[in-house]
């Protein structure tokens, strides 16, 4: 750790907090105003001691490390020269924002980053002036930074514009999309590429490499003058050529001809912690007429050494020991939903040559580093391209190949029509694995992958399956080669329950129902994870002198119409338990499924997230305010029994 504090070697050490907030230089910074009248000397300082609060704070509360420690000397050279909030900033993703938030009114409040009621770990218009647009998903900052800057011509306006992205979002088509607009308006905006060779895990494809090569290229600019200055030295007729010339000489060149192609001024590679140069090239850039590139080259991590060492570890973290960098232990010490697919996956591949895995840029994140390691012709990563990725396992369907593709629920949304056009309108025999479905904790709405059942469970052709743990995911997984057409195995973020596994492959095909008899006041049908919340309840309830039957769905689509058959033979009161948003969920389901059969029942309960984006906070903080904690699906059984007078 570099610091001006303390001579550090591998590990950071935070001193006293009395000693340090009396030197802390950055806690009198109350707007970016203020960096104006620093000197570098000062900025240097400063980036050292938001180096030191950014570790010591995401050690305590988890979140986006690497990503903001590659990232000061920018944000400070940005800040600087651009004057927000008149200026517009979007940062792409916005896991990088968090060195933009201190500098802009909100150190005083960082220490509640990603807690409930705390600040966001992303940037967000309602939470300052200074965040222009809410991201939270790759590859968009380019599409609204060009929407901003067209509504500001459209006003007679005049700030700047400024689109901040890394190089492992280029790898979204988006982007591209958008810069090809851009360049063809000639609208005046900037794009700062940060470009530290990473996205989550290394960036992979063409376009990794191609930013590579930029890296070590010649400079282009001065021999790009110095070929004009010549040819025009021979006159008029030569100097009709020398636009034909230079553009030939470019691609010879150029390091981002690919860039300028696109209608972009390109200025770059720079040093992306050199504080002097980065601000004279912002400043010198803003008097450019058109869109602008400045490619600017960050190590992710920098100024942590096990950040710098591991950055994909970093990249999003759990709290951690600073001395050491080891994650803090929590949870039950079982392994994840994540470690268990990712183990079965590979355990059936070694039995199905046929058997194919497929990420967008999260090996590590979606458990699929051992696929790739065991069965790297097998195994695709095909950078943040989602929609791509999906029509790619589609074509590998086409031609007999069983493929899986490991995504998170949140990002899965961005290939909705893939998965509709390419995938079911075909029935073709893909394997759709959402992991961190369900609430996901402190990275809040943007990341809360609460949507699936209601964006897929209508989707002609299309399985779905939640389930209710590690031993039955193993068991879906297994199911899901044995059918003929599309599958979607959801489950959420965090540790497994810890039940034993069976030994042998089992096809899962019905639901599962636990004491669902005669005489039972009303039955509780659980889909996924939320059984272990719904047993609780159950025990809860039966202290309580109210008898709950168990139902476990397993299936949301085709759900299981000869189980609620059987359910409301036995009770007349229903409650449907799902960690989705109610509003086309699995209690949707089973309401269509019983007027669909014309079945005779009583009431149906729902529970589920409300119609609305839920805020961040832990899981358990989560499922307890909205009632989907054991205790609160109790309550709400035990007075809707309560309102319909069932006796026991």
């Amino acid at each position: 750790m570099y610091s001006t504090m303390v001579n550090l070697r591998n590990t950071l050490v935070i001193m006293k907090e009395k000693d340090l907030v009396n030197s802390m230089l950055l806690e009198t910074i109350k707007s970016p105003h203020a960096l104006k009248s620093l000197t570098f000397e000062q900025l240097e300082k400063l980036a050292a001691e938001i180096r030191e609060v950014l570790v010591s704070t995401v050690s305590q509360t988890g979140g986006h490390l690497a990503p903001n420690l590659g990232v000061v000397e920018l944000t400070l050279a940005l800040h600087t020269v651009f004057n927000t909030p008149r200026d517009k900033m979007v940062w792409d993703v916005g896991h990088q924002a968090y060195v933009h938030k201190l500098l802009t009114g909100r150190y005083e409040r960082f220490s509640t980053l990603r807690q409930a009621g705390g600040i966001s770990g992303f940037p967000k218009i309602v939470e300052s002036p200074h965040d222009a647009f809410g991201t939270g998903h790759s590859s968009t900052s380019i599409s609204a930074a060009l929407g901003i800057a067209l509504a500001r011509d459209l006003n007679g306006e005049s700030h700047h514009v400024i689109a901040i992205i890394g190089d492992g979002s280029l790898t979204g088509g988006q982007a591209y999309e958008a810069m090809n607009h851009a360049g063809h308006l000639g609208v005046n905006m900037t794009v700062i590429l940060n470009d530290n060779e990473m996205s989550i895990s290394k960036n992979v494809g063409a376009i990794s490499e191609y930013l590579a090569k930029m890296r070590t290229a010649p400079t282009y600019s001065k021999v790009k003058n110095d070929v004009e200055h010549l040819l025009r030295r021979f006159g008029d007729q030569v100097a009709k050529t020398a636009e034909r010339v230079k553009g030939s000489l470019k691609y010879l060149l150029v390091p981002g001809v690919l860039f300028e192609e696109l209608g972009f001024t390109y200025f770059g590679p720079i040093d992306g912690h050199n504080l002097p140069l980065l601000t004279e090239v912002l400043q010198s850039t803003k008097s450019v007429t058109g869109p602008v590139l400045i490619h600017v080259v960050t190590c992710k991590g920098k100024g942590y050494v096990p950040a710098e060492c591991h950055a994909d570890k970093f990249h999003g973290i759990a709290p951690f020991c600073i001395e050491t960098g080891k994650v803090n232990s929590s949870g039950n010490g079982n392994p994840s939903y994540t470690q268990i697919f990712g183990e079965t996956l590979t355990a059936l591949a070694e039995t199905d040559p046929d058997i194919v895995a497929i990420t967008a840029a999260m090996p590590d994140g979606t458990g699929l580093k051992s696929f790739a390691n065991r069965f790297p012709e097998r195994f695709f990563d095909v950078g943040i391209a989602e929609p791509h990725a999906v029509t790619l396992a589609a074509g590998l369907a086409a031609r007999g190949k069983k493929p899986v593709v490991a995504v998170y629920s949140t990002f899965a949304q961005r290939a909705y029509d893939q998965i509709l056009h390419d995938i079911c309108l075909q029935n073709l025999p893909v394997v759709l694995v959402l992991d961190r479905a369900g609430i996901v904790g402190e990275d809040g709405p943007t990341h809360h992958g609460m949507f699936d059942f209601s964006y897929l469970r209508h989707i002609p052709h299309l399985t779905i399956m939640a389930p209710k743990d590690e031993n039955e995911l193993r068991h879906m997984l297994y199911t899901a080669f044995q059918l003929a057409g599309p599958v979607v195995i959801r489950y959420p973020r965090g540790q497994a329950v810890g039940v034993p596994i069976d030994m042998h492959w089992q096809a899962l095909t019905t639901a599962e129902t636990e004491d669902v008899a005669d005489g039972c006041q009303v039955a509780i049908l659980s889909i996924g994870t939320m059984w272990q919340s719904c047993r609780m309840a159950r025990e809860i309830l039966a202290s309580r002198g109210i008898t709950a039957g168990l139902v476990n769905a397993r299936y949301i689509s085709p759900l299981d119409g000869e189980m609620l058959r059987r359910v409301v033979q036995k009770t007349p009161l229903l409650v449907t338990v799902e960690d989705n948003v109610l509003a086309g969920g699995f209690g949707s389901a089973v309401l269509e499924q019983l007027n669909h059969a014309g079945l005779h029942y009583g009431k149906v309960l729902r529970l589920g997230w409300p119609n609305e984006f839920i805020p961040q906070g832990s899981r358990g903080e989560l499922l307890s305010a909205y009632g989907l904690g054991a205790e609160g699906i109790a309550d709400s059984v035990q007075d809707f029994v309560t309102r319909w007078a069932i006796a026991p």
